[in-house]
């Protein structure tokens, strides 16, 4: 079935949308408010959707869970996991069977056995390949053993790279922390890494929701973005989360996001053509101009949508400047003044 999405829109012509999780469809124990609603509304015209998380220890069918909890339709099905795609990874380069050591939390031990492979927990097992990712009880002597066998010439792939991750209580470290550790045992070796920025995540998504034309909605650009941007996809820059305006216009050229909408439900609304060169950009009615080496925004800027137009326009301009070689104008007066945005 075709998606009945409004032609001009930022979804147009695309027939699945990649969401990731924190910072787009929750924040925290939260839900991003209508989140629910721009999903729901996004289905309802027909258009498939996969959750993707960068999370290696919690399984699809706890996440499909916890959004249920928060009123967001879900099934597992529909969430794909870095660890999933580190299984699938290794499936692709070892043969059927093969002796894997894998690092991390249950998730990731189930899906390298879904995937036909054996798992050892040992270096003295000769594995073919060890798999790195977070796991709550991850201790020094599965590190060690991890080590060894990298040190030996197994092959070594891991669920992502994130070196800290989030919690209540402050930064804590994640599977990027542990990769470190082993990295610094064996000089000259890097893990294949499935997880955003990298694409193999973001295309397993896609090819599980059955997508021809997919865009990737996320709140970092260095990830989410990034990660869009390696698998061929738009990303969708959304300022629900960790990244906004300043974030934007400072982006380097392969963190910069194909559109940039104020949340989920700006995925139907129209997309925003950016014209111009390096001294001045127009979006719609909103110009950015460079005088005297600073950027000056015009145009009007009472509601969301008309300070959305004004920051393209902006970011678009820095971005033409920075491509041509052309010296940085300074942007903080612009950006202060949009103050309906993050």
């Amino acid at each position: 079935m075709t998606p009945d999405v409004p032609a001009g829109s930022v979804i147009a012509g695309h027939d699945a949308v990649l969401c990731d999780l924190d910072g787009v469809v929750y924040r925290g124990p939260e839900r991003v408010p209508g989140a629910d609603r721009a999903l729901a509304e996004l289905r309802r015209r027909g258009l498939g959707i996969a959750f993707v998380t960068n999370n290696a220890a919690r399984p699809p069918e706890e996440v499909a869970a916890h959004l249920t909890e928060l009123g967001v339709h879900a099934t597992a099905g529909e969430v794909v996991t870095a660890a999933q795609a580190a299984a699938h990874l290794l499936a692709r380069r070892v043969p059927p069977g093969a002796k894997v050591l894998v690092v991390g939390a249950d998730h990731l031990v189930d899906e390298v056995g879904r995937a036909g492979l054996r798992v050892v927990g040992s270096a003295a097992d000769d594995p073919d390949a060890v798999v790195q990712g977070y796991g709550p009880r991850v201790v020094w002597e599965q590190l060690t053993e991890a080590a060894y066998a990298v040190q030996s010439g197994a092959l070594w792939v891991a669920s992502n790279a994130d070196p800290t991750r989030p919690t209540e209580r402050g930064l804590a470290p994640g599977a990027g922390a542990g990769l470190a550790a082993v990295a610094v045992t064996a000089p000259g070796r890097a893990p294949l890494v499935a997880g955003k920025p990298e694409p193999a995540l973001v295309l397993e998504a896609a090819e599980r929701v059955g997508a021809s034309s997919a865009v990737f909605v996320g709140d970092r650009l260095d990830t989410d973005i990034a990660g869009a941007r390696a698998a061929g996809l738009p990303g969708i820059l959304v300022l629900t989360g960790a990244h906004g305006k300043a974030d934007l216009v400072a982006a380097v050229p392969a963190q910069r996001p194909a559109q940039v909408i104020a949340e989920l439900g700006g995925l139907v609304g129209p997309a925003r053509t950016a014209d111009g060169d390096t001294d001045q950009v127009a979006v719609n009615a909103a110009v950015a101009s460079v005088d005297q080496g600073v950027c000056i925004l015009d145009g009007p800027a009472t509601t969301v949508d008309e300070q959305l137009d004004l920051l393209w326009a902006l970011a678009n301009l820095c971005w033409n400047r920075d491509s041509a070689g052309v010296p940085a104008a300074r942007t903080d007066a612009a950006l202060a003044a949009l103050d309906r945005l993050p």
